[in-house]
């Protein structure tokens, strides 16, 4: 996998381009060794993790070690080489990358593809938990695997100690895979690529890293000799680039051992080239420039200023960070405030100081316009910019912003000995290969605690000032072809500058609301009734208003509480006329604020509260759903009982969703991936509404009072709903609010249901194909849909007809005919409001192969019905399975999930174990009759994806 940049703040419509890392290095950069309790010295050094064992060997390999118990019985490990594409050569560009492919497909100790294969056997996920990438200056191998089996560990480190140094590179392997390296660069080909080829040389200030991206060349990956790779591979891959990271599970001492053992006797080559550091030289002026493309969808302009990259070496220097943070806190809330009004400048807008790359920092803006109104989206955010160099942010604003990290700080103290494994690698990991800092857990607190109080509104005032300059300025502008010739050249672009600069620009002010959320109190209700799920060690309760809660308390986080509930109606029960205000009712009211307080107020009434309460209404039930830490417990009661009780559709809000939807639809028909989404669903589903894109005609269609209404109506009876409260709380601690809240809430008894509204795929499949694009690519599904019998025992053959059909793809189209970059199956299924399944195929590939790989495809579809599955991929399954219950039933939103489903089902609560009793009976023979059941010819729908015009 390509990786372009680690720490660039540049978003391209919400698809980021390149890695944004926020200001703030709180979560990534935790712990400081030992921090005093006394007066800190801004010059003191972040001293370095004591929780690791460390260690480098005499030929400069590193390693970091740590014993973590979050997940039970696992551990990670990850191989970081200082090594990407930026030391590639001119005739050898790409090779990097192509050498991370290789370490799959050929090792000293796992030859051909038997690393893929064994692991697999172990129950790794082939992309899911065994992966790798490639950036400009980093290759990074992941393995997170099981540490409870001996034999596993020990090859484990085998499989890093061959990614290290020992990849065969045989040539018959190389050119097997440079079939996969070119259709995963066919598949990145689009309007975003075409654009980013032109604008990197600006954003790069010329630099070498305009000339590197991982992917490479087509002649580079296609016709490169073998032995270029492979002395590319000598002089890179070298103990004194690599650093070994492992945490989880596991003893400390013995897999120190192993790695002195494993990792000494690597060797670097005579005369190895030096490891040079790139840079990207300031070019103290500013740049310019307009990129269009036929297949873009909006119109974006960003404004990038570039500066000289703050190292974190020292606590002024993570002082630094913290006001950085909250300067792009109180920032964004404003921008985000302006796009709650009415007539909303633009669609979207945000800003920050954050890393780039090269020794660079950027202070970065980004503004995505309206359609035909860039002049005034980029002057409202260069309007936001001004003011806060004008005038500055206010201490209400100021005071939030703390507050936000601060409880940031303590949630994740809290959560310290809950950590995920995969954190503390990420800390080692970017600690080795960017020299960001490596804190402890409990000094990270301690100084983040201490330092927040002397940060100042006036320093991170000056701070902003110090960043957003007139200098070292790039301002981009993308867009859709078609408004080519009416967008505003460099000269234009900076008289809007000037005007918003000359305008008297007035200050800010910070509206915030002294009224309680909600109106009035609930009346308390109280428990009727209540059983024992022993099963799942839970509890039923019955309220006096009906209401069912099953509780499941749980010690998997320190602080963590999730909520989920459900309610049969939804959707379904409005007739096409009030449809699309059904729909949108939900959206609108999440963005409108609660009870007394408008969407502005309501966030800021929100501010240093752990709390995270949402609803919805989907085509077959509505509900509740969300988080809360004990602390916002109240909280989260009074926002549900607010839902129910005194929900709102501000005017502003909804003329501003319904504006912003229309304008963001405008181009969308230019996007060959939203025209064959919008085909397959309008020949699927005959065109009906429900199963369609909406369209801007529809959207006119919305109104508030009714959407108002229905939204009323889905909550107005909460007799028929049913919560399920899983985390860190008791019986006792939580029964309060159920008896003040959900006991409270209305109840009408009524009895509803979800729908059948007929809407399925036809009964005969068919072929259909959609031209679309520009590049010489086609996207595939293959589809196979029909009435289904939903049991448990259907439903675990399904996933192992999943899980086997997806192995037999990848070695048939990937890997020998080297067709494709990705591909596998996907089944999904469902009880109502009629038992149906899906079984879908996808891939992306060349014009000249579909076909071919469609043929092939279907012959392995065939194969399965013919002969079953092999008890190897079988068997593959059956491990993965087991060893992700293992973590699975570890996380209250398994539990969460899996007892509201057993309720909607209306099944007995059962311990999930059962679930891999029923593994057992799995058979080849079992998936055999599921794949000739459900895998019928005359089921397959065909929809292809070609360009305009195939060449």
């Amino acid at each position: 996998m390509q990786k372009f940049v680690k720490s660039v703040a540049l978003a391209f419509l919400g698809t980021m381009l390149f890695q944004s890392v926020e200001a703030s290095s709180l979560e990534r950069n935790s712990g400081i060794s030992v921090i005093s309790k006394d007066s800190l010295s801004l010059d003191k050094a972040l001293p370095f993790d004591n929780e690791v064992t460390t260690g480098t060997l005499s030929n400069g390999f590193q390693y970091f070690i740590r014993k973590n118990v979050e997940p039970k019985n696992r551990v990670t490990m990850y191989l970081a080489i200082k090594v990407g594409s930026i030391l590639e050569t001119e005739s050898q560009l790409g090779l990097a990358h192509f050498l991370e492919h290789m370490n799959f497909n050929g090792l000293k100790h796992f030859p051909k593809n038997e690393l893929v294969n064994y692991l697999q056997k172990a129950g790794v996920r082939f992309g899911g938990d065994l992966n790798a990438y490639t950036g400009f200056d980093q290759t990074v191998y992941q393995l997170p695997i099981a540490s409870d089996d001996p034999e596993l560990l020990k090859n484990g480190l085998l499989v890093m100690r061959d990614w290290a140094q020992e990849a065969l590179l045989t040539s018959e392997e190389i050119d097997k895979e440079r079939g996969v390296i070119m259709e995963e660069m066919r598949g990145g080909r689009g309007a975003s690529q075409r654009m980013r080829d032109q604008y990197l040389p600006m954003l790069f200030n010329g630099s070498r890293y305009a000339n590197r991206l991982p992917i490479g060349t087509e002649e580079v990956v296609t016709k490169s000799p073998y032995e270029e790779l492979r002395k590319f591979h000598r002089e890179w891959y070298r103990p004194d680039l690599q650093a070994l990271i492992v945490v989880g599970d596991i003893d400390v001492a013995h897999i120190e051992k192993e790695v002195k053992r494993l990792f000494s006797d690597m060797k670097t080559v005579p005369n190895a080239p030096k490891r040079e550091v790139y840079k990207v030289d300031l070019l103290n002026k500013n740049q310019f420039m307009t990129v269009t493309d036929p297949e873009m969808t909006a119109t974006v302009a960003q404004i990038m200023i570039k500066h000289p990259e703050t190292k974190a070496k020292t606590v002024g220097d993570y002082r630094q960070l913290l006001m950085r943070s909250v300067y792009g806190q109180m920032l964004n809330a404003r921008l985000g405030e302006i796009l709650q009004s009415a007539n909303a400048p633009f669609l979207s807008a945000n800003a920050n100081i954050s890393g780039f790359l090269g020794g660079l920092d950027m202070y970065g803006a980004t503004v995505v316009a309206k359609p035909n109104e860039l002049e005034r989206g980029f002057k409202s955010l260069v309007r936001e910019l001004e003011r806060v160099q004008k005038h500055g942010f206010t201490k209400t604003e100021f005071d939030r912003a703390i507050t936000i990290i601060q409880k940031s700080n303590e949630t994740s103290y809290t959560e310290r000995s809950k950590k995920k494994s995969e954190e503390y690698v990420d800390r080692y990991l970017n600690y080795y290969l960017e020299d960001e800092p490596a804190m402890s857990n409990e000094d990270s607190y301690q100084l983040t605690k201490k330092l927040l109080p002397t940060l100042t509104l006036k320093e991170v005032e000056a701070l902003g000032k110090q960043y957003y300059v007139d200098i070292n300025r790039d301002i981009l502008i993308m867009a859709p072809e078609k408004d080519k010739n009416s967008l505003p050249n460099e000269s234009q672009v900076n008289s809007w500058i000037s005007q918003v600069e000359a305008e008297n620009i007035a200050a800010y002010e910070d509206k915030t609301s002294d009224l309680p959320l909600l109106t009035k109190q609930p009346q308390k209700g109280s428990i009727v009734s209540s059983k024992n799920l022993t099963e799942v060690n839970a509890k039923e309760l019955i309220l006096s208003n009906g209401v069912k809660v099953i509780l499941k308390p749980t010690t998997f986080k320190n602080d963590q509480i999730l909520i989920r509930s459900y309610s049969p109606g939804g959707t379904s029960l409005y007739g096409d006329n009030d449809y699309f205000s059904a729909s949108y009712a939900n959206t609108l009211v999440n963005a409108s604020g609660l009870g007394q307080l408008n969407s502005i107020e309501f966030r800021k009434y929100m501010t240093g509260k752990n709390v995270s309460i949402g609803t919805y209404i989907g085509e077959l039930n509505e509900g509740v759903s969300g988080r809360s830490d004990k602390e916002g417990l109240k909280t989260a009661f009074e926002l549900i009982y607010g839902f129910f009780t005194e929900p709102r559709i501000d005017d502003d809000i909804f003329q501003s969703i319904i504006a912003r939807s229309i304008s963001s639809m405008a181009n969308q028909e230019n996007d060959p991936n939203f025209v064959f989404r919008r085909d397959m669903l309008k020949r699927l589903y005959n065109g009906n509404i429900r199963r369609t894109p909406i369209t801007e005609a529809n959207l006119k269609k919305i109104d508030k009072n009714r959407a108002l209404s229905i939204f009323k109506e889905r909550f107005a009876d909460a007799s028929d709903f049913t919560f399920v409260i899983t985390g860190s709380f008791t019986e006792d601690e939580i029964k309060p609010y159920l008896e003040n809240y959900l006991a409270a809430l209305p109840n009408l008894k009524r009895k509803e249901k979800g729908k059948d509204l007929g809407l399925y795929e036809p009964k005969k499949g068919f072929k259909h194909t959609t031209k679309k694009g520009q590049e010489q690519k086609v996207s595939v599904v293959l589809s196979y849909n029909g009435d289904y019998k939903y049991n448990d025992m259907e439903n675990i053959n399904m996933q192992a007809l999943e899980s086997v059909l997806t192995f037999r793809l990848l070695e048939r189209l990937r890997e020998n005919e080297g067709g494709v970059y990705g591909t596998g199956a996907n089944v999904s299924y469902s009880k109502f409001p009629k038992d149906r399944y899906t079984v879908q195929i996808a891939f992306g590939t060349a014009v000249d192969k579909y076909q071919s790989l469609i043929k092939s495809a279907l012959e392995e579809v065939e194969k399965i019905k013919k002969n079953g599955p092999t008890q190897e991929d079988l068997d593959k399954f059956k491990i993965e399975q087991k060893r992700q219950m293992e973590l699975i039933v570890k996380e209250n939103s398994f539990w969460g999930g899996y007892i509201l489903d057993r309720y909607q089902l209306q099944k007995p609560v059962e311990d999930p174990d059962k679930v891999l009793k029923e593994l057992e009976k799995v058979t080849i023979k079992s998936v055999q009759k599921v794949a000739n059941k459900y895998l019928k010819e005359d089921r397959l729908f065909e929809f292809i994806l070609l360009p305009d015009e195939v060449k």
